[in-house]
C-alpha cells in the first residue's frame, strides 16, 4: 500500500501547530493541515507490510492495540497517495461514522501497532484522516443521504455522546426512524462539554448534527429521561431503547478540607468554560475561573491535560499537576514491546503550554493530597501534599501503594480540579429503568450482548464497558446498532 519505498524516502511531518505562546491566547484549534503534495507523501509512508496491525483492534498484553474500529487504513493512504481523496474517504466512511472527531480527538492506536514504528516513526495515520474528511467538507463529498424506505420501527437513543450518535446514526441508515434525547442544552455529551473547544471546536460537532438531522434523526435536548420524561412513555412510543448515557459518576477524593470552596471536579471545570464560551464568549461570572490563581490538577491522563491547557487560556497564575504513578520511561521498555501500547512519556499540549510559559513541566509524579487548607473565609488557599512509592506485597505479590513518612510539604492553590476519573454510570437512569449493573456500576449486557435484563432495553457506549476513548464508544455504539436491528427485523446488513 502507498509507495513501496515510501517509508525509505520520506520522513514523518506531522500537521504543524501554532507556537504554545500563541495558541493560548484563544481557545481555536491549532493544527493546520500539510499541503496536498506533502500529503500525499506521508500517506505514501505506508508500507506493504503484510499484516497491518495498525487497524487490528486487538489486546494485546491486556491493552488495546490498533484501531478498534478496524478502519481500512492501509487501504485509505494508499488511495491518498495515488490522488483519490473521495475514494479515500468513502473507505473510511465505511467503518468511522465520525472521522472528523476521531482524527481530532483519538490518541491514535493505529499509529502506536504501525509497523513503520516497530523500528522508526510511525505513518501519520490520525492526520491522513483529518485530510480526508475535511477534504470531503471542502469538496462537498458529504451530503445528507436520507434512507429511501423507512421500517416503521420507532428507536429511542438516550444520550448524545459518541456511541449515542454512531447508534443513532446506524439504525437511521437502516431506516429506523431514530430520537435522540440528551439532557444538556446541546447535542454532543462528551464530546461537547467534555473535551475543550482547542481540540474539538464545537463548528465540527454541529456540522455533523445538522447532516444527521437532514437525513431524519430527531434530537431532542433540555430532556433529562427518568425526570422529565418517564421510562413508561418512552416504552409505550418506542419499539427499542438505547443507553447511552456515558461514565459521568466522577471519582472524588477524600481528604481532610475536601469541602472548601474552590474545589471542582475536572468535568465541571471544563464544561463551564465550554458553555460560557459558546454562550457568551467567557463573559462575566458565567463559568468557573482559574484566572490570576494558582491552580492545582489532580490526576494525570487526558483530562488533566485538558484542565492544564484551559486554566492557563483563562490567565492563571500557575498550575502544578499531581500524577501518583511513577515517571514513564522515554522510550519502550524490554517488557512492552511493539506493538502493544506504549507505556512511555507522553507530554502533551496543555504540558507543553506550561512549559513554554512557566519554564518547568507541571506534573508532580508519585504525589498526591493529603489535606486541603482553607483560609479564614472557608475558601481553599493551599494544600498539603504527600510523596507516594510502591512496595510489594509478599502474600499477594501486588504492589501496593503508600505515603512516604515525611515527605510532605505545603503548596498555594486557590482552585483544586479533580481528574481522577469516573467510576461509571450515574444510577438514576439504571434505576428508572431497572436494568442490571456490574460490579463497577456498568449496566449488564446478557451473555456478552448489548441487551440488558430488561426486555427491548439496549445499553452502549462508556454506560456499557466503562470509562474509554471516544473511537471505543463509536464502536461501541455501532456494534449496539446491529443488535437492536437485528431484534427488530430478524436479520441485519449492519
Amino acid at each position: 500500500m502507498g509507495k513501496p519505498t515510501g517509508f525509505l524516502e520520506y520522513k514523518r511531518e506531522e500537521n504543524h501547530a501554532s507556537s504554545a505562546k500563541e495558541r493560548v491566547k484563544n481557545f481555536n484549534e491549532f493544527h493546520s493541515c500539510l499541503a496536498p503534495g506533502e500529503r500525499k507523501k506521508q500517506a505514501a509512508r505506508c508500507m506493504d507490510c503484510g499484516v497491518p496491525f495498525c487497524q487490528s483492534g486487538m489486546n494485546i498484553g491486556g491493552m488495546l492495540s490498533g484501531c478498534p474500529l478496524n478502519n481500512l487504513i492501509p487501504e485509505f493512504n494508499d488511495l491518498v497517495y495515488r490522488d483519490s481523496t473521495e475514494q479515500a474517504y468513502k473507505r473510511l466512511r465505511l467503518t468511522n461514522n465520525f472521522p472528523e472527531f476521531t482524527s481530532r480527538v483519538c490518541p491514535a492506536l493505529c499509529e502506536k501497532a504501525c509497523t513503520c514504528s516497530a523500528n522508526g516513526e510511525a505513518v501519520t495515520v490520525r492526520n491522513n484522516e483529518y485530510a480526508i474528511v475535511e477534504a470531503a467538507y471542502e469538496n462537498g463529498w458529504i451530503n445528507a443521504e436520507p434512507p429511501k424506505t423507512r421500517t416503521g420501527k420507532k428507536v429511542a437513543v438516550i444520550g448524545s455522546g459518541p456511541s449515542g450518535l454512531a447508534a443513532a446514526d446506524q439504525l437511521n441508515r437502516r431506516g429506523h426512524s431514530v430520537t435522540v434525547f440528551e439532557r444538556s442544552d446541546r447535542v454532543g455529551g462528551l464530546l461537547m462539554y467534555g473535551i475543550p473547544n482547542m481540540k474539538l471546536d464545537k463548528s465540527v460537532i454541529k456540522r455533523r448534527i445538522d447532516i444527521m438531522k437532514a437525513e431524519g434523526v430527531e434530537f431532542k435536548t433540555g430532556v433529562n429521561v427518568g425526570k422529565d420524561i418517564s421510562v413508561k412513555e418512552l416504552k409505550e412510543n418506542y419499539s427499542r431503547i438505547v443507553l447511552c448515557c456515558g461514565a459521568s459518576n466522577p471519582r472524588d477524593i477524600k481528604v481532610d478540607g475536601r469541602e472548601a470552596d474552590g474545589i471542582y471536579f475536572a468535568v465541571d471545570f471544563l464544561k463551564s468554560t465550554t458553555k460560557a464560551l459558546l454562550d457568551n464568549g467567557l463573559k462575566g461570572n458565567s463559568f468557573i475561573s482559574a484566572k490570576g490563581k494558582n491552580v492545582l490538577v489532580i490526576g494525570g491522563g487526558d483530562t488533566g491535560n485538558d484542565c492544564v491547557g484551559t486554566a492557563i487560556r483563562h490567565g492563571a497564575k500557575s498550575v502544578l499537576q499531581l500524577e501518583m504513578m511513577p515517571k514513564p520511561p522515554e522510550k519502550r521498555a524490554e517488557n512492552n514491546p511493539w506493538p502493544q501500547w506504549p507505556k512511555v512519556l507522553k507530554t502533551d499540549y496543555g504540558q507543553e503550554e506550561a512549559i513554554a510559559l512557566f519554564g518547568k513541566d507541571p506534573r508532580e509524579y508519585q504525589t498526591t493530597v493529603k489535606r486541603f487548607l482553607k483560609d479564614k473565609n472557608g475558601s481553599l488557599c493551599g494544600a498539603v501534599l504527600v510523596k507516594l512509592c510502591f512496595e510489594r506485597d509478599e502474600k499477594t505479590g501486588r504492589m501496593n501503594m503508600k505515603e512516604v513518612e515525611g515527605s510532605e510539604y505545603e503548596v498555594k492553590a486557590e482552585l483544586a480540579l479533580i481528574a481522577a476519573g469516573f467510576l461509571g454510570s450515574e444510577s438514576y437512569v439504571a434505576s428508572a429503568f431497572g436494568v442490571e449493573l456490574d460490579e463497577r456500576t456498568n449496566v449488564k449486557g446478557e451473555n456478552g450482548s448489548h441487551e440488558t435484563n430488561v426486555e427491548n432495553v439496549f445499553a452502549a457506549g462508556d454506560m456499557h464497558s466503562g470509562q474509554s476513548l471516544v473511537v471505543r464508544a463509536i464502536r461501541d455504539g455501532r456494534d449496539c446498532a446491529r443488535e437492536v436491528d437485528l431484534s427488530l427485523m430478524g436479520y441485519t446488513n449492519l
